[in-house]
């Protein structure tokens, strides 16, 4: 069965930098476009960032561009989410979904990211 384990989150300052990881089994991690989707208290799902299959094509929304970076290592069977100059509004849970186009994926148990000073 799909399995996804983030890890990465914690309690961070305003402008300060945290790395998020995915751990993946029970499918072929690198045949799978993955995503990152986060959850603030009181609102919906985010959408975060896309990467497809082999890494080389790279989606974010508008309000992360150019601080996060979604990355993966195939041979590891990880996604990551590097995420610098981190904002109070990045408060959330955040979730690897694996092939998040289809009908929403297989999302794992997700990662609490607070941004406080």
């Amino acid at each position: 069965q799909v399995q996804l384990v983030e890890s990465g989150g914690g309690l961070v300052q305003p402008g300060g930098s945290l790395r998020l990881s995915c751990a993946a089994s029970g499918f072929t991690f690198s045949s799978y476009a993955m995503s990152w989707v986060r959850q603030a208290p009181g609102r919906g799902h985010e959408w975060v960032s896309d990467i497809n299959s082999g890494g080389g094509n790279t989606y974010y929304a508008d309000s992360v561009k150019g601080r996060f970076t979604i990355s993966r290592d195939n041979a590891k069977n990880t996604l990551y989410l590097e995420m610098n100059s981190l904002k109070p509004e990045d408060t959330a849970v955040y979730y690897c979904v694996q092939d998040y186009g289809s009908h929403g994926g297989s999302w794992g148990q997700g990662t609490q990211v607070t941004v406080s000073s």
